[in-house]
């Protein structure tokens, strides 16, 4: 009976392989086929410049698929917002009531417990870029959600998640300062990096319960979601 056993050399480039994995969810993306050794070449050695290829995330692959949208064209959407404001029941925003006729809200319902007309004064910050990427035409690689702790693990399970401040990404806050996606309280979008320690932003369900431009420290963020954009 025959025996699997890896010689040195293709044990090594397993290691490789293995080495190249991309974490996407709970799941992986493994690395391109080995190419096939070249005379004189060893397993490790760098293949040549033209047959590299880049693993795409599924965010990427995604926007293949949906019409090309600047960050620009993104950060002016939610600047038309400006000045929106709910009620005094913390309700009666376009926002809220666009997630509650959505399917996402079926889907975070059986998720998170409750009923989608919940959703109808529910904090909405997370609502308000939702709905601002649906129309933009890219609520695919913009997401959606209306807690904040799951919108941002949703950007990290898709190797979209940093800690640069680029113009459209949207940023997520602990007001505690904590660097734990656990520990976050409210998300938005980010207009510029001031350079200064601080961003400028656009939110929704600010403190005065409305969409505002404001000025943030970058203590307080704990991380950024970069939806894909076409320049």
């Amino acid at each position: 009976m025959a025996t699997n056993r890896l010689t040195p050399k293709s044990r090594n480039l397993a290691h490789v392989l293995l080495g190249a994995s991309i974490l996407v969810g709970a799941g992986t993306l493994a690395a391109p086929a080995a190419l096939a050794e070249a005379p004189g070449q060893s397993p490790l050695s760098a293949p040549p410049a033209e047959v590299v290829k880049t693993a795409k995330s599924p965010l990427e692959l995604q926007a293949e698929r949906l019409p090309k949208v600047t960050a620009a064209k993104v950060l002016d959407i939610a600047a038309s917002q400006i000045g929106v404001s709910e009620n005094a029941q913390g309700g009666g925003t376009k926002f809220q009531s666009w997630y509650v006729s959505s399917p996402r809200a079926q889907e975070t319902v059986a998720r998170d417990g409750g009923n989608p007309q919940a959703y109808a004064n529910a904090s909405w910050c997370a609502m308000f870029v939702s709905w601002v990427g649906d129309q933009a035409g890219i609520r695919p690689t913009v997401g959606w959600d209306a807690y904040t702790v799951t919108y941002a693990q949703w950007f990290k399970n898709n190797g979209h998640w940093g800690t640069v401040a680029k113009p459209g990404a949207v940023v997520f806050y602990d007001w505690q300062g904590g660097k734990s996606i656990d520990g976050i309280d409210h998300v938005g979008f980010v207009k510029k990096d001031n350079g200064d320690g601080t961003i400028s932003t656009i939110e929704g369900n600010t403190g005065n319960g409305k969409v505002e431009a404001r000025v943030r420290p970058t203590s307080q963020v704990v991380g950024y979601g970069y939806p894909v954009y076409s320049g």
